[in-house]
């Protein structure tokens, strides 16, 4: 996980950096698997990174549910500690995600995906969110290859 000189630093100011491209799809929805690579800068950072920048450039945000922030959070706070889950979730909040709260439509649009099999309950709701918004879901999770044929993946590439 990353350290909190990286979290100030780069959570706003990086994402203006570097080149940045703009692209011609609909934002698309993150789920959690994208945001920890993104703290973590594991292999497919800079796709997030570029895809948030992309959104600032546009004054948009990425949408993504709280159920999938809830996950980040629990993985962080087992793995780093509550302290590391308060500085990741004050982070998110610089940062140009939208925070999608759940409601029935939502909900039942996860359960459609969920009873279908092949995916958690969590990644239920990102693919709801992608379906219902029209958008592509960013992710490099393999569990989503179940709802492929469903929702549009934008799968993380290594730039």
């Amino acid at each position: 996980m990353v350290g909190p000189n990286y979290l100030t630093s780069c959570c706003v100011r990086g994402l203006l950096t570097g080149r940045v491209r703009i692209a011609d799809v609909p934002s698309p929805v993150l789920d959690a698997h994208a945001l920890l690579v993104y703290f973590e800068r594991e292999e497919g950072f800079e796709t997030v990174k570029m895809r948030l920048a992309e959104a600032l450039t546009r004054g948009d945000r990425l949408p993504m549910t709280v159920v999938n922030l809830g996950e980040v959070l629990y993985i962080v706070r087992r793995e780093e500690g509550q302290d590391k889950a308060e500085e990741i979730e004050r982070a998110v909040q610089m940062l140009p995600i939208e925070m999608v709260d759940v409601d029935m439509e939502l909900t039942r649009e996860a359960v459609r995906y969920k009873a279908a099999g092949g995916i958690s309950y969590a990644d239920s709701y990102a693919a709801a969110l992608a379906s219902l918004r029209g958008c592509p879901l960013l992710t490099g999770d393999p569990e989503f290859a179940a709802v492929a044929g469903q929702v549009s993946i934008d799968w993380l590439q290594i730039l």
